[in-house]
């Protein structure tokens, strides 16, 4: 009883210090929370979503995928006749069956021919009304398409657009573009999940998704009273006789549910990776706090020493007063969470994707692992100094002495940050001259903790050097005032050395992940100038295939000299080696590709792989099957015959564009595949004639206009497309890493009070004797200054060599430009001095505010 209350008075006595190692640990356990709240509820939302538009029994064409995804290669969804309705009705147990249609291999505008697709990268769904439909939707305004004239659609894509009954929309597809008004809207009963959502007349949807009547790409089942899904699945299966895919609505919703969770997952341990860094840092920060603390107790415990306190008593007292701090930030840090996960919620509101607060799911498990996590890490973090603060002597109450400095466990610690950072230097060494990538990305890894540990541990060691060497480059003009900064940032290099790791750890990663970005980005471009042959390029941002009608309308453009369309499909090969490999796949092309795309050779010449059966392979491929110039390979295709290619060219492995790619003709592909059945083309490859360029790009956008969901680029809009989905990706990482920046500046601040408190008697004899207050501030601001400075120097080293070894890797796989961002670096850098100057505004201002009589008198 007695240590609980002697721990809470000193943790009430510093509430303001504890406050900031609150807010860290807060931050933490919040962004757990938040994330884990809001991946169960997605979860919830998404779950309630398939159970509800699941029939009994679903069945589906040969082909199609198990959440009943209809995007293929041809451009049309795989169907079913339409007599297979009426088997399925005959089958035992089945109360009703209807037929649908339906497809995600199309495009949508309005009379503006603006895209009407959800920016959230959900799907845009085109097919019949129908009664599964009805159960989650609402026709709230006019009425379901009757005619081929008639279109409905989900009442957020109506509202998102401004679109109205007798508004003009275009539907676009591989057949062509169907043109119909709007005769009703639909509300969603159940959370949208952001899918922008188009119905038409049944013999309306079958002509326009498949060119034909009498089809169907689903049909849903119901079952008779009393009889289960699994009876009814055996009972449809054994009527169809196979060849279709039968499922249950457990299993449909299980397949759709597994794909959002794959989605899920990536982002789910990608955030817990960064609070994960984030406690790390916040480590760092209750370490300083604790041993702060303990160091200006000295006296007080030495005293409680004297009078009959244990080690143990004094050490559980700390890890008390940690408890304590764990307990409350942890809880707020709960709920902190539940409200960022209703902040992602509405984010994705924003980008479409409606997420009701009534599914938000706070599943026991999950403030429970936060409080859980907050506390055992706080306490862990206390342990050190706890147990240091064990170590005073009753006769440090006698005098004026800190906690007790031990030289031989400096040594102990140098010497092992010394082996940790020479074993993590040897790592990335063997990473960086590794024959094979993914055997150096393991020691890769495994350089990055040990140099990271490495550094950490001899921190105290670095900030000894490194403090006067920045003392003598920032500090020494600021005259007096800077001398006095830097003495004040060498007093405590372990604390010193701990407040700068915690900085350095996020700025690590920063450096890092810029540098590998930036070497991605202009080995893409390097790639760019010296293989790509061509002036445009045409695509559909999110892999859907090019339909006809647009090849034609780019073929027909003036100024061009050459059009080269490119396909892919799925066959199975069968090499010299007697070895057969499903499902690979392989990439047709005109001739003029070899133009085109400038690849590198390592036997024969590419023009030839495009000579009637005839194909290429890789090197890597090569070597593995013991296939040579004249080889011969048995290419099953999925959707054709089987065809005997004669391998005529050898690529090299090494290039990034089209890696690993295997060719053959188009010519040669349309022998052996049938017409309903060829892959439609993913780019087509235009070039002007000689001094056309400009001309020819405004006209292929010209050509283009009527179909919206292809991009022109030219080489430079090519380049700076790969460079700002790379920057995308980078910036919300480094938005992420943000958090662990915030800690580590709660860090500075909370070393920079507490040092000031510390120092109270000499900042009082200071003033004294002459110190103006805009001194004394000044020399606080510039001792946070380089002690910021210090941790971005470390932590920038040591992103930057982590960058370097990994682009080695990269290397390995066709990236081998090295590119480091200097800007990024030195904006970093600076931004690190600005970030000391802020970290001290509240130190500073309290220092100067300090009585000098009272301070003076402090014992």
């Amino acid at each position: 009883m007695t240590v609980l209350k002697t721990s809470l008075r000193n943790f009430l006595a510093h509430k303001g210090r504890m406050a900031l190692s609150a807010v860290a640990v807060l931050l933490s356990v919040g962004f757990v929370t938040g994330t884990l709240v809001f991946t169960d509820t997605m979860n919830t939302t998404f779950d309630k979503l398939f159970q509800a538009t699941s029939s009994n029994v679903t069945v589906s064409a040969k082909g199609s995928s198990d959440t009943g995804e209809t995007t293929s290669r041809t451009g049309k969804p795989p169907v079913m006749p339409a007599s297979v309705l009426g088997e399925i009705r005959r089958a035992p147990g089945v109360r009703s069956a209807e037929g649908t249609v339906f497809s995600t291999s199309v495009t949508v505008v309005d009379g503006h021919n603006d895209k009407l697709s959800p920016t959230s990268g959900a799907p845009t769904i085109v097919g019949n009304w129908n009664h599964n439909d009805a159960r989650t939707m609402k026709i709230t305004s006019g009425t379901a398409p009757k005619d081929a004239g008639q279109v409905m659609l989900d009442a957020d894509t109506a509202k998102k657009h401004h679109l109205g009954l007798g508004d003009d929309i275009g539907v676009i597809t591989a057949l062509g573009t169907h043109h119909a008004r709007v005769s009703g809207i639909a509300t969603f009963t159940v959370t949208n999940p952001g899918a922008a959502i188009f119905y038409l007349e049944t013999k309306t949807a079958q002509q326009t998704l498949v060119g034909r009547t009498g089809v169907y790409t689903n049909v849903n089942v119901t079952a008779a009273k009393g009889v289960t899904d699994a009876r009814l699945k055996k009972d449809v299966s054994a009527a169809l006789g196979g060849g279709y895919k039968v499922q249950t609505a457990k299993e449909v919703a299980d397949a759709n549910q597994k794909d959002v969770e794959s989605f899920l997952n990536v982002m789910k341990y990608a955030m817990l990776g960064f609070a994960g860094i984030a406690f790390l840092v916040g480590i760092f920060l209750i370490i300083n706090t604790f041993s702060m603390l303990v160091a200006q107790r000295t006296r007080e415990i030495g005293l409680m020493r004297a009078i009959g306190s244990s080690r143990r008593q004094v050490n559980r007292s700390v890890l008390v007063e940690a408890l304590l701090l764990g307990v409350i930030g942890s809880a707020l840090g709960v709920g902190a969470g539940v409200g960022i996960a209703v902040g992602l919620m509405k984010l994705m509101g924003s980008m479409g994707m409606h997420l009701s607060t009534d599914d938000l799911t706070v599943a026991w498990t999950t403030p429970a692992l936060g409080l859980l996590l907050g506390v055992v890490v706080t306490v862990l973090a206390a342990y050190l100094p706890a147990r240091r603060a064990g170590k005073v002597s009753p006769m440090a109450a006698l005098r004026d002495a800190g906690a007790p400095a031990d030289a031989r466990a400096g040594i102990v610690r140098a010497v092992i940050g010394l082996v940790l950072t020479g074993a993590g230097t040897a790592s990335l060494y063997v990473a960086g001259t590794a024959d094979k990538a993914t055997g150096g990305s393991a020691w890769l890894g495994l350089g990055v903790v040990l140099t990271l540990i490495g550094f950490v541990v001899i921190g105290p060691l670095l900030a000894s050097g490194l403090i006067r060497v920045l003392g003598a480059v920032i500090l020494r003009v600021f005259g007096p005032v800077g001398r006095m900064a830097e003495r004040n940032a060498l007093r405590n290099p372990r604390r010193t050395g701990a407040t700068g790791a915690a900085l350095m750890i996020g700025l690590a990663l920063v450096a890092c992940l810029s540098v590998v970005g930036s070497s991605m980005v202009a080995s893409a471009t390097d790639q760019l100038d010296k293989t790509v042959g061509t002036d445009f390029i045409i695509q559909e941002d999110h892999g859907q295939v090019i339909n006809p009608q647009a090849v034609k309308a780019v073929k027909a453009t003036p100024g061009l000299a050459r059009v080269t369309e490119y396909r892919s499909t799925v066959a199975d090969y069968t090499t010299p080696d007697g070895r057969t490999l499903k499902d690979t796949d392989i990439t047709a092309a005109d001739p003029t590709y070899a133009r085109d795309l400038r690849k590198k050779t390592v036997a024969g010449n590419l023009e030839d792989a495009y000579r009637p059966d005839s194909m290429s392979v890789h090197e890597k491929f090569a070597k593995a099957h013991g296939i040579h110039l004249g080889s011969k390979i048995t290419v099953a295709f999925k959707d054709g015959s089987t065809a005997h290619l004669t391998v005529r060219a050898v690529t090299s492995s090494d290039e990034v564009i089209d890696q690993g790619a295997m060719y053959t003709s188009i010519a040669t592909l349309a022998k052996y595949v049938p017409a309903d059945k060829m892959p439609l083309d993913q780019l087509v490859f235009a070039t002007a004639k000689d001094g056309q360029q400009a001309a020819a790009y405004k006209a292929l956008k010209q050509a283009l206009h009527a179909y919206p969901q292809y991009t022109v680029r030219d080489q430079t809009d090519y380049k700076k497309a790969l460079k700002d989905q790379i920057g995308q990706l980078l910036n919300m990482i480094y938005g992420l890493l943000a958090l662990a920046i915030i800690v580590a500046i709660l860090g500075v601040v909370n070393t920079l009070a507490l040092s000031v408190v510390e120092r109270t008697r000499e900042i009082g004899l200071m003033r004294a004797i002459g110190l103006s207050r805009r001194q004394l501030r000044r020399m606080i601001r510039l001792e946070s200054v380089v002690i910021a400075v210090f941790g971005a120097l470390l932590g920038l080293g040591l992103g930057m060599g982590w960058g370097a070894t990994a682009q080695k890797l990269l290397a390995l796989e066709g990236l081998k430009v090295l590119d480091i961002p200097w800007p990024t670096i030195i904006t970093v850098f600076v931004a690190s001095a600005f970030v000391g100057l802020f970290a001290a505004l509240v130190p500073a201002f309290r220092a100067g505010r300090m009585n000098v009589l009272n301070a003076i008198a402090t014992d």
